[in-house]
C-alpha cells in the first residue's frame, strides 16, 4: 500500500540522522513537506536537506533550552502556515554511572529530561494549540522499549524520560480526541543508529541481539515505515496506542 501524504506539513525532530532521517526521507517520498529539526551538526543536516530537496526545510534548535523549543515551533508555524503532523523523535541517551558524584549524576538526569521529555511536552502543547485552531492533527511520539521494561543501571534517566512520554501521549489522546487530535506512541527497541552504537560498543552487539525474536536488529527504515502509516491518518482509531517496533524483544 502506497502512503499518500501529498500536501501534508510535518515536523520531524532529530531529523539529521538515524530514525529521524529515515522518517523524513520516507515522508518526503510520500509527498509531505517536512520541517527538519537538528541540534548542532549543521553540515550533516545540510546534506540531508540537499538529498531531500525543496520539500524539506532545516531548523536548528537546542532541545535542552525551553525558550529555543518554543521559538522553533513558532518559526515552523509561521513558515508553513498549517501543521498536520508532529513527530517527536529527537532524544539523547547519556551513559551515567549511579556511582558518580551526586551533582554530575543529577546534571545528566536533568539534561536527559530536558531533551527527551520536557521539549516533547512543550512541542505537544504548542501543537495542540495549533491543531485546535485548525481541523485537528496527529502527534507521534517516539518512546522506547525501555519505558516499559526498564534499562541498565547507566541508562535509568533514559528509561524514566521515555516512560514520561508514555503518560504524556496517552493523556493527549484521551483529552483531545473529540477535537480531532490523535496521539500515538512508537516504542522501538535496539535500532541500528549512531545513538545506539555507544551502547553496543560498551555491551557488545550480542547483548543487543540475544533477546530479539527475529534474525537481525531493527533498522531505522523499519520504524519509519510504521510512522508514515500513522501519519497518514489510516490508524486514527488506534489513538493512544503504543506500537512496539522491537523485533519481538518485548511485548506488553
Amino acid at each position: 500500500m502506497q502512503i499518500n501524504l501529498k500536501n501534508k506539513n510535518v515536523i520531524v525532530t532529530g531529523a539529521s540522522r538515524g530514525i529521524g532521517k529515515s522518517i523524513a526521507e520516507l515522508l518526503v517520498s510520500c509527498g509531505a513537506n517536512v520541517a527538519l529539526q537538528y541540534i548542532r551538526n549543521k553540515n550533516r543536516a545540510e546534506k540531508v536537506k540537499k538529498q531531500l530537496g525543496p520539500k524539506a526545510v532545516l531548523y536548528q534548535c537546542d532541545f535542552s533550552d525551553g525558550l529555543e523549543v518554543g521559538s522553533f515551533f513558532n518559526k515552523v508555524e509561521k513558515d508553513f502556515k498549517r501543521i498536520d503532523v508532529l513527530i517527536n523523535n529527537a532524544g539523547i541517551a547519556i551513559n551515567s554511572d549511579p556511582d558518580k558524584d551526586d551533582i554530575a549524576w543529577v546534571d545528566d538526569w536533568l539534561q536527559t529530561m530536558d531533551v527527551n521529555l520536557n521539549s516533547v511536552a512543550l512541542l505537544c502543547k504548542k501543537a495542540i494549540a495549533h491543531f485546535r485552531k485548525s481541523s485537528g492533527g496527529i502527534i507521534i511520539n517516539i518512546s522506547s522499549r525501555a519505558a516499559f521494561r526498564g534499562d541498565t543501571r547507566d541508562y535509568m534517566a533514559y528509561a524514566a524520560s521515555k516512560a514520561g512520554v508514555v503518560g504524556l501521549t496517552r493523556s493527549i489522546a484521551r483529552a483531545y480526541g473529540k477535537e480531532g487530535i490523535k496521539a500515538f506512541l512508537v516504542a522501538p527497541g535496539f535500532v541500528r543508529t549512531g545513538m545506539a552504537q555507544d551502547f553496543i560498543d560498551e555491551y557488545g552487539e550480542d547483548y543487543a541481539l540475544e533477546n530479539i525474536a527475529l534474525d537481525r536488529m531493527t533498522e531505522p527504515e523499519d520504524v519509519a515505515q510504521f510512522v508514515a502509516f500513522l501519519a497518514s491518518g489510516l490508524a486514527n482509531h488506534a489513538t493512544g496506542g503504543t506500537f512496539d517496533i522491537n523485533a519481538g524483544s518485548y511485548m506488553h
